[in-house]
């Protein structure tokens, strides 16, 4: 009897054993107080799915204002901070594409987000926008994508204007009816400088085509 009892706690203990070599896994710690995490949670899977929107999806849409500015050439369009605005020649108006890339895009940065008005500040040209690769929205004037210039350092400084004879400001009437109003307006605001009022130069004749003027008018 006592054999059989030895040769059946042999066995149970090597049964245990073999579970152990099996791949058995020991319960989780905490399991026993009910405070096993869930593989996966609600709160966890919206954060990853989040996460991966954030990767993968498109661009959280931003808003760009757009305002009117006193420089030394005259009112021309600026951004909310004041800095000088352009249109680059080589693209075609309308077609929702920039020309400017690369090195290019380095020199003259994009205006992202969709355009709207500065507080108080009505603009004669149309506002839109055009996709870039990549998801970024660029701000447009009457079809054409909108840059700055990253050497004008400072807000109202227009180092770029007629630059190789491509790069031109936005300003006479193609900008606005009412332009020291508008730079009023802007001043008060807050999103761009003001100062006593100055003639705006005298833009020329929009070309036939669809193609704006050269710098000679401004837009």
């Amino acid at each position: 009897m006592r054999t059989s009892r030895l040769a059946l706690a042999a066995l149970v203990s090597l049964a245990a054993l073999l579970a152990v070599g099996c791949g058995t896994t020991a319960p989780t710690p905490g399991a026993a107080y009910g405070t096993t995490p869930p593989a996966s949670s609600p709160a966890a899977s919206a954060t990853a799915a989040a996460s991966a929107a954030a990767v993968g999806g498109p661009m959280i849409a931003v808003k760009a204002v757009l305002t009117v500015r006193k420089t030394k050439i005259g009112y021309v369009l600026a951004t909310a901070t004041g800095m000088t605005i352009y249109w680059y020649s080589h693209d075609v108006r309308g077609s929702g594409k920039s020309a400017c890339s690369g090195g290019c895009l380095t020199a003259w940065p994009a205006v992202t987000g969709a355009p709207v008005s500065a507080t108080g500040v009505t603009l004669n040209g149309k506002l839109g926008s055009i996709t870039r690769p990549g998801g970024v929205v660029q701000a447009t004037y009457n079809g054409y994508p909108l840059y700055t210039y990253a050497a004008d350092m400072s807000p109202g400084q227009t180092l770029g204007a007629g630059l190789g004879g491509v790069w031109h400001v936005i300003t006479g009437a193609y900008l606005s009816s009412s332009l020291a109003a508008d730079a009023a307006a802007s001043a008060r605001d807050g999103s761009a400088g003001g100062g006593a009022a100055t003639p705006a130069p005298t833009p020329s004749a929009q070309p036939s085509g669809g193609r704006m003027s050269p710098y000679s008018g401004g837009y």
